[in-house]
C-alpha cells in the first residue's frame, strides 16, 4: 500500500516534489531568512511576505507585473507539450514589514505555482509560434502565467548571496525554488490537476498502509504472548 501510494503521487510528475515543499517546509520571518543568507548554514526555508519592485511592466489591464510567463502547448499523446516558452521577467523582492529578500525569478520553474490564464485552440490560430508541419487541427494552448507587484506570495527555498553580495532565495540542496500566490491547500489542487479521485487514493494508500502494518505488528505480539 505504502509502495503503490507513493508511486501514484509520483505520477503527477514535478507537481510532487513541489507539494511536499509546500507541505513540509518550516516557515520561518523573511528577516530570518535574510539572516540565514549571510551565514554558512545552508536550509530549506518557507517565507511568506508582498512581492514589490522598482522595475515593473504592465500587462493589457494595467496591472504592475515582475514576472510573466507564457507558453505554447499541443496536444500530443495524451498531455499538453510545450513547444514555445517564454519569460519576461524583472527583478523582484519579497518583504514582510522592513524586510525584503531578493528572489531568484529566473530559477521559477515547476515551482511557480499561480492561477493560469489559457486561451484554447488549434495550430491553425498560431501561425509562426508552432513546429513547421504540425497539422492546422492540432489542439493547441496558450498558457500565461504572472506575478504582480500587489500580490502577496509564498516562496521556498534556500537563501543565500548573490554575486552581488545580496540576501536572495533560490534553489538548492537539490529541491527547486517555489513561489505561489495561493494559498498551500489550493496551490496543492492546482498541482494535482483536479484529479482528487487520484489524489485521496494514494492518501488512503498512504494512511491506510501504517495502520493495517501496526495492527498486524500487535496481532503478531498478541499471538506469541498467549
Amino acid at each position: 500500500m505504502l509502495v503503490t501510494g507513493r508511486l501514484i503521487l509520483r505520477s503527477f510528475g514535478p507537481g510532487y516534489r513541489v507539494g511536499r515543499l509546500l507541505a513540509a517546509a518550516p516557515a520561518v520571518p523573511v528577516a530570518d531568512a535574510v539572516r540565514l543568507a549571510a551565514g554558512d548554514k545552508r536550509r530549506i526555508v518557507r517565507i511568506r511576505g508582498r512581492i514589490d519592485s522598482d522595475a515593473e511592466f504592465e500587462d493589457a489591464a494595467h496591472r504592475p507585473l515582475v514576472l510573466r510567463r507564457t507558453r505554447v502547448q499541443l496536444w500530443r499523446d495524451g498531455r499538453w507539450e510545450t513547444v514555445d516558452d517564454q519569460r519576461e521577467l524583472v527583478p523582484f523582492t519579497v518583504g514582510e514589514s522592513l524586510d525584503a529578500i531578493q528572489v531568484d525569478g529566473a530559477a521559477l520553474h515547476a515551482g511557480l505555482v499561480v492561477m493560469p490564464r489559457d486561451a484554447v485552440g488549434t495550430a491553425a490560430d498560431l501561425p509562426g509560434r508552432v513546429p513547421p508541419g504540425t497539422p492546422p487541427d492540432t489542439p493547441t494552448r496558450v498558457r500565461i502565467e504572472q506575478l504582480s507587484s500587489v500580490e502577496h506570495a509564498i516562496v521556498i527555498g534556500v537563501p543565500g548571496l548573490d554575486a552581488a553580495g545580496e540576501p536572495r532565495i533560490t534553489e538548492g540542496l537539490g529541491r527547486p525554488l517555489v513561489l505561489t500566490t495561493l494559498e498551500p491547500e489550493e496551490a496543492m489542487r492546482l498541482l494535482g490537476g483536479g484529479d482528487r479521485a487520484r489524489a485521496a487514493v494514494a492518501t488512503v494508500l498512504l494512511v491506510g498502509g501504517p495502520i493495517i502494518a501496526g495492527l498486524a505488528i500487535a496481532w503478531g505480539v498478541v499471538g506469541a504472548l498467549s
